[in-house]
Formats: C-alpha cells, structure tokens, sequence
C-alpha cells in the first residue's frame, strides 16, 4: 500500500478536524467557540503551507514554507490538548486526532530538520 503524501495527509486531517468542529456545534458541548476556532484555523493551515510548499522557488522557500505548517501543527496541538483537558469526555474521540496531529508534528519535523540539513 502506497504511503499517503503529506499533503494528502493534512488535507484528512483538516477534514477530521471540520468534522469535530461541526459535531461539536450540532451536539452543543460546551467549548469556547474561541478554543474550536483556533484549532481549526491552526489545523487546516497545515495542509494550506504543505500545499504552498509544492510550489517553493528554492530549498530556502520550501523548508520556511514547511517550517511554518510546523508551527501551526504545534499550535493546532495545543488548543487540541486544551479542549481534551478541558472535556474530559471528549477524550475518546479526541484521542485520533492527537495522535495523528502528533504523527504530523514528527514528520514535518523531521523534513524540516533535514531540509536545514
């Protein structure tokens, strides 16, 4: 089975987050609409940099272009964290998504690192 690409990767995981966003509205849990906003904007601004990325003019552009879907998962992590600590009966269904933001994290990392090389 082929691996999916990055930006296959964080396009799923913005959709995934869309998802929660919009159960968490319709099943009206109550979570600052400030935190569910930050995390999506932060969540689906990975992909939107990874796909910037593909179009880098240089090394130097594509690695600042990943660092920054970097940041932004580092940020989507934390309003994540927030808002399982916060909801403790989320956690199940927030757990899929931490991992995977996780996993995220580590790659970008990862190609950052080697990219600065």
């Amino acid at each position: 089975m082929p691996r999916e690409s990055f930006s296959d990767r964080s396009f799923s995981f913005a959709v995934s987050l869309v998802r929660f966003h919009r159960e968490l509205s319709r099943r009206h849990v109550d979570v600052p609409k400030a935190l569910t906003h930050q995390m999506l904007r932060a969540g689906t601004a990975i992909g939107a940099n990874i796909e910037e990325a593909r179009a880098a003019s240089s090394r130097r552009d594509l690695t600042a272009k990943l660092a920054i879907s970097l940041r932004e998962a580092r940020e989507c992590h934390y309003w994540l964290r927030l808002i399982a600590a916060d909801r403790p009966q989320l956690a199940e269904t927030m757990n899929g998504l931490l991992d995977e933001c996780e996993q995220l994290i580590a790659m970008l990392t990862a190609t950052v690192k080697k990219l600065r090389g």
